[in-house]
C-alpha cells in the first residue's frame, strides 16, 4: 500500500511538472523535448500526456506538439480572482494616498495579465480590464517581472513573442530591453514612459516571493504622474508589494 500511494504521488507530481515544463517552452513542446527536459522516458510522458489530454488539461496539435489544454483556462480564471482579491485592500490604499490607478499583474506565458485593479477617481484616468493581456517587454508591470528573469529567459522570450512597438517610444530591440531590465533591477522597479500608450507614464515594483512572477503598479496621465510624483510612489509601491507577498503567504 505504502509504495502503490508512493507511485501515485510521484505520478501527480511529474504531471504538473509536464503542464510546467509546458508552459516554459512558451505553451506548446514535443514529445522528445518534454522527455529531455524532465530527464524521464519518452513512453512515461508518453503515458502522462495522455491522460492530460483525456482529461482536458493538454491537447496535441495538428504538428504533434503538445500544448496546454482549455480546462486550465477555468482554473486559472478562478485563481487569478481569488488571488486578486488578496491585494485589494493594498491596491485602494495606493489608489486613496496617490489618487492614480493601482493594478496587480502576473506573468502568462509570454503576456502579462492584469488580476486585480482600482481605478483613479479622476475623471482622465488609466483603465485596464482586470483578465486583460498585454506586451511585457512596453508594460511596466511587465518589465518589473521580465527583471525578476535572467537574461536568458528574457531572451527566449522574446524570440518567442517578438518585441513589436506599441508606440514610437518602446524598446524594440532585445539590447535596449536588457539594457533598460538592467536598470530596473538596479533601481528596484520599472518605469513605462509612453512605451504602452502616448501620454501614460506608470510606475511598477516586483512583488517578492511569490508563487508566480507578480507586479504592482500605479499609472496615470504624465500630467499627473511626474518625477516627484514618483518620489512620493515608489516607497508606497515598495510598502504595497511587501505587503501582499505577505498576505499571499499567509492565504
Amino acid at each position: 500500500m505504502g509504495a502503490e500511494a508512493s507511485t501515485g504521488v510521484k505520478s501527480v507530481s511529474r504531471v504538473f511538472d509536464l503542464l510546467e515544463l509546458i508552459a516554459d517552452a512558451g505553451g506548446d513542446a514535443t514529445l522528445s523535448q518534454l522527455a529531455a527536459a524532465a530527464g524521464l522516458p519518452l513512453p512515461t510522458i508518453h503515458r502522462l500526456l495522455r491522460t492530460l489530454v483525456g482529461h482536458g488539461y493538454a491537447r496535441q496539435l495538428a504538428n504533434r506538439r503538445y500544448a496546454l489544454g482549455p480546462k486550465l483556462v477555468r482554473l486559472g480564471e478562478v485563481a487569478n480572482r481569488q488571488f486578486g482579491l488578496i491585494a485589494k485592500v493594498q491596491l485602494q490604499g495606493l489608489v486613496d494616498r496617490l489618487g492614480e490607478t493601482a493594478n496587480l499583474a502576473t506573468i502568462d506565458g509570454d503576456r502579462v495579465v492584469y488580476i486585480s485593479q482600482v481605478p483613479s477617481p479622476h475623471a482622465m484616468r488609466m483603465f485596464t480590464e482586470v483578465g486583460g493581456r498585454a506586451r511585457l517587454h512596453s508594460t511596466g508591470v511587465g518589465k518589473a517581472i521580465l527583471a525578476q528573469l535572467s537574461d536568458d529567459e528574457v531572451r527566449d522570450i522574446a524570440a518567442r513573442a517578438g518585441l513589436p512597438r506599441a508606440t514610437a517610444r518602446s524598446l524594440g530591440s532585445i539590447e535596449t530591453l536588457l539594457a533598460d531590465l538592467a536598470i530596473c533591477r538596479e533601481r528596484g522597479y520599472a518605469i513605462d514612459d509612453e512605451e504602452q500608450e502616448l501620454g501614460v507614464r506608470c510606475f511598477a515594483m516586483p512583488v517578492p516571493d511569490m508563487p508566480v512572477l507578480t507586479a504592482v503598479s500605479v499609472s496615470g496621465p504624465m500630467s499627473r504622474v511626474s518625477e516627484e510624483f514618483a518620489d512620493l510612489a515608489i516607497p508606497m509601491l515598495r510598502d504595497a508589494a511587501a505587503d501582499i507577498s505577505a498576505a499571499a503567504s499567509a492565504a
